[in-house]
């Protein structure tokens, strides 16, 4: 009984994980890849905090609410340079910030 549920809930975190790849790889929108890679972060904390009950521990559930704090924080790092990138290009397409990594030809 305890295994099923426990295989339902590490079901449900594979497929939201899958849905959050698929938008990190197939969109362009900055914004939408980075709330899928936040998809993602949730997948993940789900499949702890599901483990963590399965093995009536408390280590995954905390490992769940680190995940949770460094999210937080990453959250603001993250929009705050989606704001100077729209700032800078006025659109939020990916595809304009590739030249933000190559270095300017002397």
């Amino acid at each position: 009984m305890i295994a099923n549920s426990l295989f339902m809930y590490i079901a449900v975190a594979m497929i939201l994980f899958s849905i959050g790849l698929l938008g990190v790889i197939r969109r362009k929108n900055i914004f939408v890849i980075y709330m899928s890679i936040e998809l993602m972060l949730n997948a993940i904390n789900l499949i702890f905090v599901s483990l963590s009950n399965y093995h009536h521990d408390m280590g995954g559930q905390v490992m769940a609410m680190m995940v949770i704090a460094i999210a937080a924080a990453e959250a603001g790092v993250f929009l705050s340079l989606i704001i100077v990138l729209y700032r800078r290009k006025k659109s939020l397409d990916s595809d304009l910030f590739r030249t933000l990594s190559q270095k300017a030809a002397v």
